[in-house]
């Protein structure tokens, strides 16, 4: 989709390695998640970069690596979910799995070596002290009272952490490096915590824990990572990457490269305030089709290649910026638009009774799959004397251009018939219209005059005797503000948009959309791309969720009110 010719700068760098020689001519990423939340939007980015350059290369290979060194925040769950959004949108890592817990003992053992090199040191201040004495952005740190202990002593200490004598916060193993240091990164960073939790993989044989700095770029050389690619926010953490790597001398030194992350309007992108969303039951769970989490995503009717495109599209940068939830939008229509079946559905039911049509006729007409792809085929309809339309397209008094039906118009019913409307019922009590009665001209089989007159209304419609009920869900964005973050003295959860969700629960649909629909994506005509939620296979009845709507010009270029 990406029409550029010139490779982005991550692709360059890549290329001139492996023209170059380097890493003896491999090519190895990894995509690293850590194993507290459900995937989303930004991290879609990374994995169709990492994955990507890795199946662009030939012989390149992509790892998929879970970080789980935080076992307060970390679930099976969300394992098990990350692996099935990462081959969801079309990526597999063969017998590359690994988790960083794996590497415990061997993360242990270089956190001695530098104990022992003299370039660590337990220190026992509490949290509050060392935020104290680190410093500011404009005012060097303080050296720790305990940041000269002996290598015996903190080898002791140390020891005796691991073996649980200690209870969480009283003592962090925090590497040697420079509290002067203008970089707040370098300022002896925490490299182990004492946390006594049980680990979702090694149960109850640690409590002490690696930091993730530590973890993440022993782990990259332990899996000869060659490209170690990350989001700009990790720039100033690249220092310290090197430095635990080049003190270590370890024997692979895998190259950080960092790109600006994905921001789009309408949403947030923080891991924590989407657990926090579903926490307060502020929406239905991580895949609420409201959420731009991959799980929502995929609920809501977006589809894998409509997300790589979506990628390929943007491209890669050095600088944070804020894309248009519009771009995404329009790359799922475009996937949609091209591969998405028509069906026809009635949200909002008006009946209509034909009246001079026959009582107990029904007629099977066919209707196209796809306008611009007849190799889909067509399908049959069927058609009686009781049909329902959608209520907005009657109007007793039209204004100009409105070209749809109204007392005494004629319209044409999409691969049916042309009627025209003779009278309303009402209810008596409200007055509102509870019924349309027309008449139909038969000579008029599929939408066409006998004798060419012009009928320049053309509405969908659905059998009331065949028709299928559904419940229908329109979603709309899930913050009324394009940053839901900007303003940092308001809660963003002010900026939640109270109508992100309208259920419509008395619509009627085509027969074929009824049970066994669940996972297929539609337009329904005249709509928008709507897809049968397959979380709700079990419900009364079927339920869609709409996935976006139609273009803005989708009915001028159909020819269509």
């Amino acid at each position: 989709m990406n029409t550029n010719t010139a490779p982005d700068f991550i692709r360059a760098r890549i290329a001139a390695d492996l023209a170059a020689g380097k890493n003896d001519g491999r090519l190895v990423t990894r995509f690293p998640p850590e194993p507290n939340g459900y995937l989303h939007i930004g991290h879609a980015k990374s994995i169709c970069l990492n994955f990507g350059v890795a199946r662009e290369n030939p012989g390149g290979v992509c790892h998929l690596r879970f970080d789980d060194t935080n076992p307060t925040k970390e679930e099976v769950e969300y394992a098990e979910s990350i692996m099935r959004d990462v081959r969801w949108l079309g990526f597999d890592w063969g017998d590359k799995l690994f988790y960083a817990s794996d590497y415990f003992e061997r993360f242990h053992a270089y956190a001695i070596e530098l104990i022992k090199m003299g370039k660590a040191y337990v220190c026992s201040l509490t949290p509050e002290e060392i935020r104290a004495y680190r410093g500011t952005l404009t005012e060097p740190g303080r050296d720790s009272p305990y940041r000269n202990r002996s290598v015996a002593e903190n080898l002791d200490l140390f020891a005796r952490m691991r073996a649980g004598e200690f209870a969480d916060g009283t003592h962090i193993l925090r590497a040697k490096i420079d509290m002067a240091s203008p970089n707040l990164n370098m300022r002896d960073p925490a490299i182990y915590r004492i946390r006594k939790t049980s680990h979702h993989r090694t149960g109850d044989r640690w409590c002490l824990y690696p930091m993730y700095d530590f973890a993440h770029c022993l782990s990259d050389a332990i899996e000869r990572i060659t490209h170690s690619l990350c989001t700009l926010e990790f720039e100033d953490h690249r220092p310290l990457y090197d430095w635990f790597l080049d003190t270590l001398g370890t024997p692979y030194h895998p190259q950080q490269i960092e790109f600006a992350r994905l921001n789009l309007t309408y949403t947030v992108m923080s891991k924590r305030k989407l657990l926090q969303l579903v926490h307060e039951r502020l929406v239905d769970g991580w895949d609420d089709p409201r959420m731009l989490t991959i799980s929502g995503l995929r609920r809501r009717g977006y589809t894998p290649a409509a997300i790589r495109n979506f990628c390929e599209l943007i491209g890669l940068s050095k600088k944070d910026s804020r894309i248009d939830m519009g771009v995404l939008e329009n790359c799922v229509r475009a996937d949609l638009d091209e591969n998405a079946p028509r069906r026809m559905a009635v949200l909002k039911p008006l009946k209509v009774i034909i009246d001079n049509y026959p009582d107990d006729l029904v007629e099977e007409l066919t209707a196209e799959n796809h306008p611009k792809r007849p190799e889909l085929g067509t399908r049959q309809v069927p058609f009686c004397k009781e049909i329902y339309i959608e209520r907005d397209d009657f109007l007793e008094e039209p204004p100009p251009k409105f070209f749809r039906l109204a007392p005494g118009r004629e319209v044409r019913l999409r691969f049916a018939y042309l009627v025209t409307c003779q009278a309303v019922e009402r209810d008596p009590k409200s007055g509102e219209i509870t019924a349309l009665h027309c008449t139909y001209d038969p000579k008029s089989r599929g939408g066409t005059a006998p004798d060419g007159r012009k009928v320049k209304g053309t509405l969908h419609w659905v059998s009331a005797r065949h028709g299928a009920r559904a419940e229908v869900r329109l979603y709309d964005r899930l913050f009324l503000s394009e940053d839901p973050e900007a303003d940092k003295a308001v809660d963003f959860k002010q900026n939640l948009n109270p109508d992100s969700l309208t259920v419509l629960s008395d619509c009627w649909l085509e027969p074929s959309l009824g049970q066994g629909a669940e996972g297929q994506n539609y337009q329904f005509e005249r709509q928008g791309y709507f897809y049968a939620d397959p979380a709700s296979a079990s419900a009364a009845k079927p339920v869609f969720n709409r996935t976006v709507g139609l273009r803005d010009t989708w009915a001028k270029e159909r020819g269509r009110d």
